[in-house]
Order: C-alpha cells, then structure tokens, then sequence
C-alpha cells in the first residue's frame, strides 16, 4: 500500500511522460527502409513458395522421396511465417505498449 502512494507521488512530482519520436525530417527515411524491408520480406515468401513448390515436383518427377516432402515442409514453413509476419507486431505492440517511460 505505501509503494503504490509512494509511486503514485513521484509521478506527480516527476513527469513520467518521455516518448520516443524521430529528429526532424529523419521520418521519410525511417519509412523508406520499412518499406523496403516489407517488400523484400514480400518477395522472399514468394521465392519460398517458388522453391517449396520446385522441391516438390522435383521429387515427383525424379521420384526423391526426400525432395517432397522436404517442399511440402517449405510451403508450410513459408505459411507458418506468413502467420507470424502479421501477428507478431500486435504482439510487439502489445508488449511495448506506447514506447513511453
């Protein structure tokens, strides 16, 4: 009881609102690299795909076993990724909160 006063005290004598944000201009370039990031992330699952699909008529063709099913694990894989790409910011989003100290 006398911590959550104690604490409730000092953040009324020290402010506890410190966020943190970009300098000035520096935003543009922040957003261009993530978006070069996300596009090269983009292409990457499609080149997954690509080779995970390649394994696999690979392997029918030249009858490898292996090769199958190791591009059956590739799609999979590549979706398993796919799922986190989109949930792992609201995650991180969730944990961080604000950013604010």
């Amino acid at each position: 009881m006398t911590l959550n006063l104690l604490v409730g005290w000092l953040t009324l004598i020290i402010p506890m609102d410190v966020c943190p944000k970009p300098p000035p201009g520096a935003q543009r370039y922040a957003d261009d690299i993530t978006g070069y990031v996300l596009w090269g992330v983009m292409a990457l699952f499609v080149v997954g795909l690509v080779v995970a699909i390649g394994g696999i008529a690979g392997g029918r063709i030249f009858n490898i076993p292996h090769a199958s099913k190791a591009g059956v694990v590739g799609i999979f894989v590549v979706i398993a990724a796919a799922i986190a790409y989109v949930v792992a910011p609201t995650i991180l989003a969730g944990i961080l909160g604000k950013g604010c100290i």
